[in-house]
């Protein structure tokens, strides 16, 4: 059986100015990943402080705050096989200007504060960040009829 996840990603303020909410979802889409989750939030500093706690000590994280605070962003879980490791070969490397072309980052970014999307690293962390932002009652389960052509 695959080993079907889910996890967390961010659409970060960059990707609502610069009209690409479409571009990137569509992308996750076309992988084969299932949105089970979303909705548009104005951050606030609880969340951030918990959320970016692993950096909350660095001289460039009131940036990353005011940033993260300067317009909505939109929250997505996505589902799917591997899907954590899925999602970050399709966004490439956090430094747009190493990512390489065809991942989201290599086509659309070459910043590194203003890359984009934020996407979960890790199950655990999948797990924690998913319900830092979500309610259990705001995720879905569903079939679609290309279930069966991206999971058997």
């Amino acid at each position: 059986m695959a080993n079907i996840q889910r996890t967390l990603i961010l659409l970060k303020p960059d990707t609502l100015q610069r009209d690409l909410v479409g571009e990137i979802i569509h992308r996750f889409e076309r992988k084969g990943l299932k949105i089970v989750g979303m909705k548009m939030i104005q951050l606030r500093d609880a969340v951030l402080d918990e959320h970016y706690a692993h950096i909350s000590d660095k001289p460039f994280y009131a940036d990353v705050k005011q940033f993260m605070m300067s317009a909505p962003i939109i929250a997505l879980v996505l589902e799917g096989v591997e899907a954590i490791n899925a999602v970050r070969l399709i966004l490439g490397p956090t430094r747009g200007f190493e990512a390489d072309a065809g991942s989201i980052r290599g086509d659309l970014s070459i910043a590194v504060a203003s890359n984009l999307v934020h996407a979960s690293d890790s199950v655990e962390n999948a797990e924690k960040e998913i319900y830092r932002f979500f309610e259990t009652a705001e995720l879905f389960e569903y079939s679609k009829i290309t279930d069966q052509f991206f999971y058997e």
